[in-house]
Formats: C-alpha cells, sequence, structure tokens
C-alpha cells in the first residue's frame, strides 16, 4: 500500500457549488482508501449547508446550498481530510455485505485463463482467490449503479487489454488494476472478463434501481452457468444477490 504519508489531501473549487476533496490524481490503493473513509465519515455527519456527496476512486465531490458559508465548508473539508491523510488508512467497516453468484470461465469468463497465468495461478486457484477476497464497492461510476471493486492482492494488479473488446454481455465480471467491474449493460471494456452474473446493478422499474452503495462489502460466489442463466430470468434481476446488513 502506498505510504499515507505520501498523500496530499486538496479541496479544490468546482463551479459556484461545489469543492473536490482529491488525495491522488492516480489510484493508489491508500488513496482509494482515503477517498473511502472520507466519503463515509461525512455521510455520517453532514456539514451544514451539503446537499450532494459524489464519491469516485480518489476523490469525493461536496456540492452546497447557495446560502452555505464558503469559508467555513472548506476550512471543515480540509481539516477532516488531512486528518484523514495523516491517519490509519483502514477501510471503514462495512455495514451491508452482498454474496453475489458468479459464473466463472468458459463461455462466462473467457479470459479467466489468460487473467489466472497473469496473476501465477491456475484458474482454480484464481476463482477460489476472488471468492474468498474481501471487497468493497470503491465507488459507482462510468453508468448507473454499476461497481468499481476492490482491491485484489498486489498479483492481481493486471494491465489493461491492449485493444478493447468490442463487446461484452450485461453481468459481465471483468477485472484489471486489482479491481473489479460488473457491467449492468452490455459494453466495450479493455478489462479481462472472468465470470458473469445475472444481477444487475441498474435496473429503473425496481423498487431500488441501484440497490450498491459505495463502501458495501462483496463476496462473489462460485455459480454454475446453468444457474446464471436461471437467475437471468428472474424479474427483478437481483441474479441471486443477498444482502446482508451488519450494523
Amino acid at each position: 500500500m502506498t505510504d499515507p504519508r505520501a498523500l496530499a489531501a486538496e479541496v479544490l473549487p468546482v463551479g459556484l457549488d461545489g469543492y473536490l476533496v482529491r488525495f491522488a490524481l492516480t489510484p493508489e490503493p491508500a488513496a482509494m482508501t482515503a477517498a473511502r473513509r472520507f466519503a463515509t465519515r461525512i455521510e455520517e455527519a453532514t456539514p451544514a449547508g451539503v446537499v450532494e456527496i459524489a464519491a469516485a476512486l480518489v476523490s469525493v465531490l461536496v456540492r452546497f446550498a447557495p446560502s452555505t458559508d464558503r469559508a467555513t465548508l472548506e476550512a471543515q473539508l480540509k481539516g477532516l481530510a488531512e486528518d484523514i491523510a495523516s491517519g490509519p488508512l483502514d477501510m471503514p467497516s462495512p455495514t451491508r455485505l452482498w454474496t453475489i453468484p458468479v459464473a466463472f470461465g468458459g463461455d462466462e469468463g473467457p479470459q479467466l485463463g489468460q487473467a489466472a497465468q497473469a496473476a501465477g495461478l491456475t484458474e482454480a486457484q484464481a476463482v477460489d482467490e476472488i471468492c474468498a477476497a474481501d471487497l468493497r464497492v470503491l465507488t459507482i461510476g462510468f453508468a448507473p449503479g454499476q461497481p468499481y471493486i476492490g482491491l485484489m492482492p498486489e498479483h492481481w494488479n493486471l494491465p489493461r487489454l491492449s485493444e478493447l473488446t468490442p463487446s461484452v454481455p450485461a453481468g459481465a465480471l471483468v477485472v484489471a488494476v486489482r479491481q473489479f467491474v460488473l457491467f449492468g449493460a452490455e459494453s466495450a471494456t479493455g478489462w479481462q472478463q472472468v465470470g458473469r452474473a445475472a444481477f444487475r446493478s441498474f435496473v429503473p422499474a425496481r423498487a431500488e434501481p441501484m440497490p450498491l452503495r459505495g463502501g458495501d462489502a462483496i463476496r462473489f460466489a462460485r455459480a454454475p452457468a446453468d444457474e446464471i442463466a436461471r437467475l437471468s430470468e428472474d424479474t427483478d434481476r437481483m441474479g441471486g444477490a443477498t444482502l446482508e446488513v451488519l450494523r
């Protein structure tokens, strides 16, 4: 993990009604942890005037009402960001745990073999590591409800592919740079597809269209391809995912 003393906590103005709290320019693990800790802290104790909190991988956008005292809010954000950047950088304890069934390899994960080889593992070992990993939703982005999930151990720091895969299906689980993306819709990608889930991260007609939240704990559970096909027929598009509230 990056030395936390190397983190620079910046509070940058964004237009007339926002600040961007940034911990790094690149997705370093320590900066990701700092951004998640910062988002959790201000979500639990929201400063006066704040109307929106949007966490990214290494930064957090904070929007505020026009009547807010900008100087006071900026000082609050700066103090909290510097405190987090200078302290222990362990992920905050999750309040929710999702278990999501995934079919690995074969037609559902055509690049599992090359991803496993790059990580120095057999396919079976790779799936075991993925399913045993304590993962978090690091941020939601790129598309509605789409999670970036991590972090895997350092030997999973796999580069993006040199050429885009033109299309992977909805539910594709792809991996690169120690992270997973679980696509909610068909998409092009430069990451390697290792599996597929029936879970859909964004369904407008569902009671909760985007069920995942930043900071949620994630466990992937091995499932056969025919089970994923069956779960894909469920009208709620939850794909057999279960949620446990931890506290």
